[in-house]
């Protein structure tokens, strides 16, 4: 007679296969249509095997629009995506170690705020913030999508704050009987202990900041400056045939370097989140 794990796991496993096959059909099938003719994509959408096989997709597909290869797109992509993170995630962690570890007046209001703009939709700030790029002359330059994110954004201040807040207070009193600063408490002490926090809000900056259409769409006009995700929709032409062939084979393309990013720092996002809601 099996025992009660041994029925538990031939529970378990088969439900799980299901699931995750489910979740990754959509993928399946954007992979398998990357091989279709665009005349059949939709009309055998319910087979996944492609009749014939075009790889020519993708040859099509990566010598881009406007001139320009899908090349450029990507590398214009990995250019605001870096810079975004970079001073999304150094910015936070300031803001949070602030929040975490000093005393000042109006702490509680402040952190109140900056909760709010969490539940802020972008579409609220949009057109002011439109206005107030075109005033100061940033439009079709990246400087509207990288450099707000050096100004700390809501949820990963959260994140870091929470993670610090583990961190014993007694390295905070040693650092500075040891004659550290403010700074240099916040660079060598907390900095490198909140590493799993840093490496989890850079992965969540990174998928959205790769995957992000509407800040390229409203600012970025000259194909030469086109992202990843703003190339993809040009692909589609509502007055001519859209090439949906080329389109999936450079999506497939798109998604390699967020798969990577995933299987390389998953245990990263697993231990970054776990450890935020814990206190010392």
């Amino acid at each position: 007679m099996l025992s009660k794990t041994a029925r538990k796991a031939m529970l378990y496993h088969p439900l799980v296969t299901v699931f995750t096959i489910l979740m990754l059909y959509p993928v399946i099938w954007l992979i398998m249509s990357s091989f279709k003719p665009s005349n059949l994509i939709f009309v055998t959408a319910d087979s996944l095997i492609p009749e014939p096989w075009i790889w020519d997709n993708y040859a099509i597909g990566w010598e881009g629009i406007g001139g320009y290869t899908f090349g450029t797109f990507i590398q214009n992509t990995f250019v605001i995506v870096a810079l975004a993170t970079v001073g999304a995630v150094l910015s936070s962690a300031f803001i949070a170690f602030g929040f975490a570890r000093l005393q000042f007046f109006g702490r509680s209001f402040w952190f109140a705020v900056m909760m709010a703009t969490l539940m802020l939709p972008f579409e609220v700030v949009m057109v002011p913030q439109y206005i107030l790029f075109s005033q100061l002359g940033w439009i079709n330059t990246i400087l509207p999508i990288v450099v707000p994110a050096w100004f700390g954004q809501a949820f990963f201040i959260f994140l870091i704050m929470q993670f610090i807040r583990t961190i014993p207070t007694e390295l905070d009193e040693a650092a500075i009987i040891d004659g550290c600063g403010r700074f240099q408490l916040f660079a060598r002490i907390i900095l490198p202990l909140t590493m799993p926090a840093l490496a989890t809000a850079t992965i969540f900056s990174f998928y959205w900041r790769w995957e992000d259409l509407l800040g390229p769409l409203l600012y970025l006009n000259r194909p030469k400056q086109y992202t990843v995700s703003l190339a993809l929709k040009m692909f589609l032409d509502n007055e001519t045939i859209s090439n949906w062939g080329a389109m999936f084979a450079m999506s497939v393309v798109s998604l390699v370097p967020v798969v990577i990013v995933f299987f390389l720092a998953q245990k990263y996002i697993v231990e970054g989140i776990s450890t935020s809601g814990l206190k010392a």
